[in-house]
């Protein structure tokens, strides 16, 4: 557990992120479950970094570990969009300069994921961004991209290097409805 946030010399963004949720308690924003009969816990993982199309988990790492090894890409971001009864992946990606994202790209990109990682970790949309959020501590933050394609609010700007970044997300909504 973190002790504070830096430039945060009164607590209150450290406060906002893990103790606003449930008052007094913290939380971290792992998947959890509490076990009645032994009194455990069993951690699954980052609530903001699984995705689970057609109910196969996968983890957000194994993109990005594929992905950015590509010369044209410097970063990327992976989100799972409810879409028709399922969940569908949207990739979105940073290009280094002087590339473009184009459909041969797009299809490249595709095969490798298909090739290095399986046929479920391939996108059903890859988009280009301007940058992925990320918080004070360099972390890629998933989860105020997911909420924002759900029209849900994000909570934690001041906890974001970047927030500025989430503008781009709201407005590419219309064309994620599609």
């Amino acid at each position: 557990m973190p002790l504070y946030f830096w430039n945060d010399p009164n607590g209150e963004k450290y406060r906002s992120a893990y103790f606003e949720y449930y008052p007094k308690v913290w939380r971290h924003g792992d998947y959890v479950a509490f076990h009645s009969d032994t009194g455990g816990v069993t951690f699954y993982g980052r609530s903001d970094a699984v995705l689970k199309p057609s109910g196969v988990r996968i983890g957000t790492a194994e993109i990005y570990n594929v992905v950015e090894k590509l010369t044209e890409v410097s970063d990327s971001l992976a989100i799972g969009q409810n879409w028709e009864g399922d969940q569908r992946v949207i990739l979105f990606v940073k290009l280094n300069p002087g590339f473009a994202l184009t459909e041969e790209l797009k299809n490249r990109i595709r095969k490798v994921l298909r090739e290095k990682a399986s046929p479920r970790h391939v996108p059903t949309l890859i988009l280009e961004m301007p940058s992925a959020p990320y918080t004070l501590n360099m972390k890629k933050v998933e989860s105020a991209v997911t909420n924002i394609i759900h029209g849900r609010p994000v909570l934690n700007r001041d906890a974001l290097m970047n927030p500025e970044v989430l503008d781009y997300f709201e407005k590419i909504i219309p064309e994620l409805q599609k």
